[in-house]
């Protein structure tokens, strides 16, 4: 069954969790203990309706404050595709929480209050879902029952996004729907509320969008994670490589470049949890074993020699600060980039984006917690990468804080 991944963004209290809720009630993705467990916490807090929010804000903070703080991730199935969600946070403080979610998202749902149109946090959000690629969004315009279902008001909420999409490269296909995350409006099922919209509820065009793969098939990728050497007497002679595909498709009798070594040779065979396989393509989980002995190790890559990565040691990438900390000139990290770590330097930050306007600023020395920017990085070896455009595996990597382990930064190499 076909798997879609998709994230909400929007600001605060525009509804994100509650339309989750929704999605997860209507279409009678929970269990009746759960639901039992969500009117229990409704009357204490003095709710006057079941609070479907609660499904998805989990921790104590959370539900105290009415918000979400952290990524929340669920899991439901339809007859037509099985879906998961990162219910990401709308405040400020936490963009690098909805950076974590939307990272792997296929498909983002931008809600947007239709009282208050859209704003700063709309523009943030829009300009991060761009800035990972993501493709496919829906503007759900919610609360329409604030502002009695009209379609004047949504028409107006529409062209003005449209004209901001516009000023964005990645975003190509934008689906607008009027919605009532709390009555239920054109989220599972079209609503009488609206008579003058024509499409088909958010829950439909989620079950039939197509978002085409986000997987690249042409340049094959290979990080090796692990050799498998068994030393057992069925498998004596067995040295298979472990890994997870990141891109191309690989056959037995491929001929193959070992990186960073630089030595050819051809695929023997691959196996997979299930069996020999035929071919492996991303993002199959395989072990693929060599023709000839070659010294491979975790951290190297497999590829074929008509395309390699780039081998590189200076990066330029757009981050992600993650830290607490702000990010320090000339300062040293572990950067991790598929399977491979080492040291590696911050060099320059050309300039931070403001996410609001979209203006680079070039006068700021540093990047804060949750700021947005444009780094030169200077590696103690050479990576195997691809431009985030191309591979979102080869193309991003995570910076480390060698003195507390925490990661500080995310990045996507230009």
């Amino acid at each position: 069954m076909d798997l879609l991944r998709f994230t909400t963004a929007g600001s605060v209290d525009d509804g994100k969790s509650t339309l989750i809720g929704r999605l997860l009630y209507d279409s009678k993705s929970i269990f009746e203990d759960q639901l039992e467990a969500v009117e229990q916490s409704s009357k204490k807090r003095g709710d006057e309706e079941v609070n479907l929010a609660l499904l998805t804000d989990g921790l104590k903070a959370e539900r105290e404050q009415g918000i979400t703080i952290d990524v929340a991730y669920r899991y439901f199935a339809t007859p037509k595709r099985k879906f998961i969600i990162a219910d990401t946070p709308g405040h400020i403080q936490y963009t690098r929480n909805m950076v974590t979610g939307a990272s792997t998202a296929d498909l983002a749902i931008i809600l947007i209050d239709a009282r208050k149109g859209v704003i700063e946090q709309t523009k943030r959000h829009s300009f991060i879902a761009n800035l990972l690629r993501i493709q496919h969004v829906v503007v759900a315009v919610n609360k329409m029952d604030l502002v009695d279902y009209s379609e004047e008001r949504f028409n107006e909420i529409v062209e003005e996004f449209e004209e901001l999409a516009s000023r964005l490269g990645n975003i190509v296909n934008i689906k607008a729907i009027p919605i009532s995350a709390l009555r239920g409006d054109n989220v599972v099922d079209t609503s009488e509320n609206t008579p003058w919209y024509q499409g088909g509820s958010l829950l439909y065009h989620l079950e039939n969008v197509y978002v085409g793969g986000v997987e690249n098939h042409v340049e094959a990728r290979f990080p090796v994670q692990w050799v498998i050497r068994p030393h057992s007497n069925e498998w004596h002679d067995f040295r298979g490589f472990a890994g997870r595909v990141a891109g191309g498709v690989f056959k037995p009798g491929d001929e193959v470049l070992a990186l960073p070594s630089g030595f050819k040779s051809t695929v023997k065979s691959i196996h997979s949890a299930d069996g020999d396989l035929a071919e492996a393509f991303a993002p199959q989980s395989v072990s693929i074993t060599l023709a000839d002995e070659i010294d491979i190790s975790r951290g190297d890559m497999i590829v074929k020699p008509n395309n390699p990565p780039h081998s590189t040691q200076d990066l330029e990438a757009m981050v992600c600060w993650f830290g607490d900390t702000p990010m320090a000139a000339r300062g040293k990290y572990i950067i991790r980039h598929t399977e491979q770590e080492t040291k590696a330097m911050v060099q320059s930050l050309d300039y931070q984006v403001d996410v609001n306007t979209f203006h680079k600023l070039d006068e700021v020395e540093t990047l804060k917690m949750n700021d947005i920017g444009r780094i030169k990085v200077r590696t103690a070896k050479a990576l195997h990468v691809d431009s985030y455009s191309k591979n979102r595996h080869t193309g991003s990597f995570i910076l480390i804080d060698p003195q507390t382990n925490a990661t500080v930064a995310a990045g996507m190499i230009i």
